[in-house]
């Protein structure tokens, strides 16, 4: 035999044994990934996820309502999303492991431990090309995911912002409504007393005509300035005396109330001002904080379902490369 012949001979794997005649040839210069192999098992996984993922919004959809007492509880409905992604998890990326390794070109010559090796890589690359391509389909969902406890955060605290705000604006909100029920008259309450009377110097011989009275502030301008003077008081945490016994002569002038019932009027309703704007402020920071949990525990269950896809493609991808071999 001439070395050329010798040569051919090792370079397709025959040897000058009959036996090994018959044999495939050595595939010792092929590559030990097949990328076909794992673009397939790619797809699959990808599409199964993706109908998977369709059934559990419509599964989802169904089992909730916005009526009270009807449809399963946040709670249950948390749970039941979780395992869906555990679910999903399990058999897509099964399936599209499975693919990758029983599609994959057959290894002669291989020590089986370097076998299992690229097998589970197989099924690894799989899942990681899968879950990436679901990702950039589903880019608005894995968003809403990720960043949706964010944005409901923020829009808590912005709720907490307009509670702050109503310290710095008047409006007709939680302001203007304690404003308006200084002013209240109540059904047995005197009227109010002419200013212009009060003081016999100031009354004029019948025989001359009624001086004009002093102009008398409009309600605008009173609930005004005592929503000034509220808003202050909110600010620096405490209402000032002189700015109380200022607010009850303004109220008994407008309601007929003694000067000390005025007085007892305002400190009474500043107090459940206070009280209001303290439990909007309390409700603002629970939601926000509500928000801010579910935001945390859903990314953790998604990195734990996506740790378990990935285990389950590898171990997948044995068992094809096994079946393959057989």
């Amino acid at each position: 035999m001439t070395p050329s012949d010798l040569l051919s001979a090792d370079t397709f794997g025959y040897a000058d044994d009959p036996s090994t005649c018959c044999q495939e040839p050595l595939q010792a210069g092929s590559s030990a990934v097949s990328w076909g192999a794992i673009m397939a098992g790619a797809a699959g996984a990808a599409a199964l996820s993706l109908i998977l993922l369709m059934l559990g919004i419509g599964l989802g959809l169904s089992s909730v309502s916005p009526w009270s007492y009807n449809g399963v509880s946040a709670a249950a409905f948390g749970v039941s999303t979780i395992l869906w992604l555990i679910v999903t998890q399990l058999i897509a990326s099964g399936m599209g492991g499975y693919l990758a390794g029983r599609l994959r070109t057959k290894w002669l010559d291989v020590h089986t431990d370097e076998v299992y090796f690229r097998d589970t890589a197989h099924g690894f690359l799989a899942w990681a090309i899968a879950s990436l391509a679901t990702a950039a389909l589903l880019t608005t969902v894995i968003g809403s995911i990720v960043s949706g406890g964010a944005h409901i955060g923020a829009a808590a605290m912005g709720d907490m912002a307009a509670v702050h705000s109503e310290k710095g604006r008047h409006d007709n909100g939680v302001m203007g409504y304690f404003v308006d029920a200084l002013f209240r008259k109540g059904p047995n309450a005197p009227a109010a007393a002419d200013p212009t009377l009060a003081d016999p110097a100031m009354a004029e011989p019948e025989t001359l005509l009624p001086p004009m009275p002093p102009a008398k502030p409009n309600r605008g301008e009173l609930t005004a300035e005592v929503d000034r003077i509220f808003k202050n008081a909110i600010l620096t945490g405490a209402l000032p005396q002189e700015d109380s016994r200022y607010v009850g002569q303004v109220v008994a002038q407008r309601t007929g109330l003694s000067q000390q019932s005025a007085e007892l009027r305002v400190n009474s309703v500043y107090e459940r001002l206070q009280a209001r704007l303290h439990e909007q402020e309390t409700t603002a920071k629970t939601v926000a904080d509500t928000t801010r949990k579910a935001s945390v525990y859903a990314s953790l269950w998604l990195f734990i379902s996506l740790l378990i896809g990935a285990f389950v493609a590898s171990f997948a991808a044995i068992f094809g490369g096994r079946q393959r071999d057989l």
